[in-house]
């Protein structure tokens, strides 16, 4: 992952947003407004949040830096197309880097400081979703991916 040096920082009238795991270890910066979050229900989602789902956000990878504790973050290919990062100390999900959106990652977005910075705006793989999973009603449901998902065929909904 790309990593922050001092003449790195986001520049000035940029946004830039922090975050991190749980107990500290692992740091990042989000150097540029995050775009395309939302709710997804798919169970390896569910898996790693430890509920009926996950609020993501996205970023260019280039303007995704890991500010502090590089040493602590583990990654495992969680499906056939995409590698999860997570702090190895305390568990926290951190991002999911997809082969479909190679110049793009996914962030967990509870793991931004001040998560009231997005909104999702959607819901995906909802066939998946428990049945006890509250849904915003008002957002639009996918069953799995959108059919007209970046890096994807328009009307493919399955990656991989």
């Amino acid at each position: 992952m790309p990593k922050a040096s001092d003449s790195d920082n986001a520049s000035a009238g940029e946004v830039a947003l922090d975050g991190g795991c749980a107990c500290g270890a692992v740091r990042y910066r989000l150097e540029e407004k995050p775009y395309d979050s939302g709710w997804c229900h798919c169970r390896v989602c569910q898996h790693v949040s430890g509920s009926g789902g996950m609020v993501f956000t996205t970023v260019h990878l280039d303007r995704y830096r890991i500010v502090a504790g590089e040493e602590h973050i583990g990654r495992f290919a969680s499906t056939s197309f995409g590698t999860r990062s997570f702090c190895r100390t305390c568990g926290s999900p951190l991002a999911i880097h997809v082969r479909h959106q190679a110049d793009e990652i996914d962030i967990a977005a509870g793991t931004l400081d001040d998560p009231e910075e997005i909104a999702p705006a959607f819901h995906l793989y909802t066939a998946e979703a428990p049945s006890w999973m509250p849904m915003m009603a008002f957002l639009p449901r996918y069953k799995a991916l959108r059919p007209k998902t970046r890096g994807l065929d328009e009307g493919v909904t399955e990656a991989g």
